[in-house]
């Protein structure tokens, strides 16, 4: 994972080059359930795949939409507008889902 770690408002994160280039030289960033190579297109896509993983939607925010898994303290919480899914909500799937997704170029 290459890219610059950002400090803003008290939370550090990494901004890889999709996000932090503009123009038509940024690679665009996909997820991918790895064990059927599907690439995640769809919020219904992402909530299925989650669901047979044991995560359960939460319908507290209405802004957002948020997964929680029983068996752990994780939360997922991604922006209601899939075209505001970024590659830091990506990774955050990646991390809480070791082995099962992966974050690709396009």
């Amino acid at each position: 994972m290459s890219g610059v770690w950002v400090f803003k408002n008290g939370v550090v994160r990494l901004v890889d080059g999709a996000d932090s280039m503009q123009g038509s030289n940024a690679r665009r960033k996909v997820l991918v359930h790895t064990p059927s190579e599907e690439v995640i297109s769809s919020y219904a896509v992402l909530e299925r795949k989650l669901s047979s993983l044991g995560w359960e939607r939460y319908y507290d925010d209405p802004d957002l939409l948020q997964f929680h898994k029983r068996s752990t303290v994780h939360l997922i919480s991604l922006p209601k507008d899939f075209n505001k899914f970024k590659s830091m909500h990506m990774y955050d799937i990646v991390v809480k889902n070791r082995n099962v997704f992966e974050v690709r170029d396009m």
